[in-house]
């Protein structure tokens, strides 16, 4: 609306994409479980969602994020590939997009999920900046998804507002 006041961290109408990386749930052997929580998560904050594309482990997590990055989201969320089996690569998809880090997201979340358990430690997602977009990889499980939307929650909107240029404190 023109001549509205400017709500802070308001992310009404912009995009977000989700990947899930998962090549089980891509080959039809398994129900992808975290792509709904995701987003369920955008729709409650006022996102406009993309469909969530669910791919197999690898490369294809790479080629998701760059198609969805081309149609400018504010936010792109993964989920999987973030542990340390042989196919999770995730994090070696997404870092060589990110403009810039934000580690201090991805400190969060894993103290989130560690508080409740130790293997969230082992979760080597990323967090960062690809141009205005904000990228973050999420664990593959329901419960360490919502551990990392939890700490998104009080600074999804703010984090927006710079990516976009804005200079609010």
């Amino acid at each position: 609306m023109a001549g509205a006041p400017h709500v802070h961290g308001e992310v009404q109408g912009r995009k977000a994409g989700v990947v899930i990386a998962s090549t089980r749930a891509a080959a039809g052997l398994y129900q992808d479980e975290t792509g709904p929580v995701i987003m369920d998560w955008l729709t409650e904050h006022g996102f406009d969602a993309f469909p969530a594309m669910v791919v197999p482990d690898g490369e294809p997590v790479g080629a998701a994020i760059r198609a969805l990055l081309t149609q400018r989201p504010a936010v792109v969320i993964t989920s999987g590939g973030t542990g340390l089996s042989p196919d999770d690569r995730t994090p070696e998809m997404t870092l060589p997009l990110l403009d810039r880090e934000i580690p201090g997201i991805m400190e969060g979340i894993r103290q989130a999920g560690t508080a409740k358990t130790p293997l969230a430690m082992l979760s080597r997602g990323h967090a960062g900046a690809a141009g205005s977009t904000f990228i973050v990889n999420l664990p593959g499980s329901p419960k360490g998804v919502m551990d990392g939307l939890s700490v998104l929650d009080p600074v999804i909107g703010h984090l927006c507002d710079q990516l976009e240029g804005g200079h609010g404190h």
